[in-house]
């Protein structure tokens, strides 16, 4: 009996209907968010889009707004599950960009294209190139340019090199050079490119040398920037993880990325390529439900970020060859970052911190932890006072934080009130 009245008082103690500790969180069955159009914040599935009805849905399910790329004849069930997507076809693409064939022959596969459902508003525009070398830019503009006049707002998907490549490979006199001529020549609302760089259980520092070089263009130009990063593995590249997505996705946030691709939403038919959302037999792997959560906050955290311009990138404890240290901000005095709760465990912090302004000039910041491993406690210290305002990456909602913690590769997007309610 006595065994009985304690275990009965340890289910009291433990009773999950008791009040929570925070009355603002809902323990209760949560709302999805709903999923944003490509216009505000495009996240995109980069690679072949599913044929398969029941994909596109799972698709849709996990958060993207853009499949893919997809032949025409597969653009209505991409409209169906609610989707839009570029279309591939050689109508398009299937050029040599150093030598292109007359005009009128050029007009004439754009114009079957046109006619048999391109400028369907599913349609988002065509794969041109990806990856092409300075060489082929003329060209492709040319083709882009007609492309324009037989669908007008329909866009010509181009991708750049990342920075690591030898210039033998860009063609340019230097990698930002090639980049600009992209920019320059081809004159597309946005700027995409990818730089892989999570391998023997970190990321490496090109990763963030590549955002920095991409960033600067993107301020210079006016051209927002996507950033397609890994969502499978592939090569000696690690396995996804909620950390490698969370730290790819909320670092290109940071820098003020205003697209995501991940590559890819369905597994390659080759043994080395695994673990992507969907594998090679159709089936949903581990990284599907992380894809969805990482999704799931872009949606939420969307509607604010289309409003910030970036105004600044800071590191700390130490900035990558191509960055800039936590003390050249204005905004931001210190981070002060912790472990111990109920396990010490020292270790060291590593941080990245965005700062932005909104249409009203309030400013704004995002704080990244880098670590793929290991959970800090984090303290901003403000440089000019006042209190931070964190917007939810669950819920979208204002709430006022003080200390708090951050997951590996997570990040926290808060407003800076200069006004603390007393």
């Amino acid at each position: 009996m006595r065994m009985l009245k304690c275990l009965l008082a340890l289910l009291t103690v433990c009773d999950v209907r008791a009040q929570p500790a925070h009355p603002e969180i809902w323990y209760g069955r949560p709302d999805r968010p709903a999923i944003v159009s490509p216009d505000v914040f495009p996240i995109i599935g980069w690679g072949g889009a599913p044929t398969d009805a029941r994909l596109l849905d799972t698709m849709r399910e996990a958060g993207f707004n853009i499949a893919g790329f997809a032949p025409l004849a597969d653009v209505p069930h991409v409209k169906a599950a609610g989707l839009r997507c570029f279309v591939t076809d050689r109508r398009a693409e299937g050029y040599d960009w150093n030598h292109l064939p007359p005009d009128e022959v050029i007009r004439k596969n754009l114009t079957s294209l046109a006619q048999e459902g391109g400028s369907d508003p599913a349609v988002l525009g065509f794969l041109l190139c990806d990856e092409p070398n300075a060489s082929q830019i003329p060209g492709i503009a040319h083709v882009k340019q007609i492309l324009h006049e037989v669908m007008p707002g329909k866009i010509g998907y181009v991708s750049v090199l990342p920075y690591i490549v030898k210039p033998e490979e860009h063609g340019a006199p230097s990698y930002e050079a090639y980049v600009r001529m992209v920019v320059d020549v081809l004159h597309e609302p946005f700027l995409s490119y990818d730089n892989y760089s999570l391998v023997e259980g970190r990321m490496r520092p090109q990763f963030y040398n590549n955002l920095e070089i991409i960033r600067r263009i993107s301020l210079d130009t006016g051209t927002p920037f996507w950033n397609c990063v890994l969502a499978n593995a592939h090569f000696n590249y690690m396995d996804p993880t909620d950390a490698t997505l969370h730290l790819q996705v909320y670092s290109t946030l940071a820098y003020g990325g205003r697209g995501i691709q991940l590559f890819t939403y369905l597994a390659y038919p080759d043994a080395n390529f695994r673990l992507a959302p969907i594998d090679q037999f159709g089936n949903k792997t581990p990284t599907w439900g992380m894809t969805q959560r990482i999704n799931y906050e872009l949606n939420v955290l969307a509607p604010t970020l289309a409003k910030l311009r970036s105004t600044g990138v800071y590191h700390a404890p130490d900035a990558p060859e191509y960055g800039q240290p936590l003390s050249k901000s204005g905004l931001v005095k210190a981070v002060h970052t912790e472990q111990q709760e109920i396990v010490e465990h020292p270790a060291t912090a590593h941080f990245l911190v965005g700062e932005f302004r909104d249409e009203q000039n309030r400013p704004y910041l995002m704080a990244v932890n880098k670590s793929l491993t290991e959970s800090f406690r984090f303290d901003v210290a403000l440089a000019g006072g006042g209190e931070l305002r964190c917007i939810s990456p669950y819920s979208g909602k204002e709430q006022v934080r003080g200390v708090d913690w951050l997951a590996p590769g997570a990040g926290r997007l808060c407003r800076v009130d200069s006004r603390p309610v007393p």
